[in-house]
């Protein structure tokens, strides 16, 4: 008695590649979706604009390169910071808020004292890279 063999089929002959396919290309759409990069976002002023800041109104920062928060020579924490800036936010509510950041300052500490900065809707910030002494 003959076994009938069934006939191999190549994976390109067969439906079920395109079912892969198409299954693939819905995995890929859905998991782009959820790999949104979310930035600062920080109003720039226009190209001509001129805005004059008083020195009363400004809050300068320094950070070191471990870190740390200095205001007026001193070390301070980030709640610190949050006070003495919704203190002077108080007082005058076009405060500018700067800060000079130690290049080798963890990135992390910047962007908590930047957010720090967003969440309390300060209008004006700026930060700098301290040149390194020679």
């Amino acid at each position: 008695m003959k076994i009938k063999r069934l006939k191999k089929h190549s994976i390109l002959e067969s439906s079920s590649a395109s079912d892969v396919a198409f299954l693939l290309i819905i995995y890929f759409i859905v998991i782009a979706g959820f790999n949104i990069n979310k930035g600062f976002l920080i109003n720039l002023p226009a190209k001509n604009s001129t805005r004059l800041i008083l020195k009363e109104d400004l809050l300068r920062f320094e950070m070191d390169s471990s870190g740390r928060i200095i205001y007026k020579d001193d070390a301070i924490n980030i709640s610190s910071a949050q006070s003495l800036i919704s203190g002077a936010q108080k007082n005058n509510p076009n405060i500018a808020v700067l800060i000079a950041i130690d290049r080798q300052a963890r990135w992390q500490n910047v962007v908590s004292f930047v957010e720090l900065v967003q969440d309390m809707k300060v209008d004006s910030f700026s930060f700098t890279m301290k040149k390194d002494s020679p």
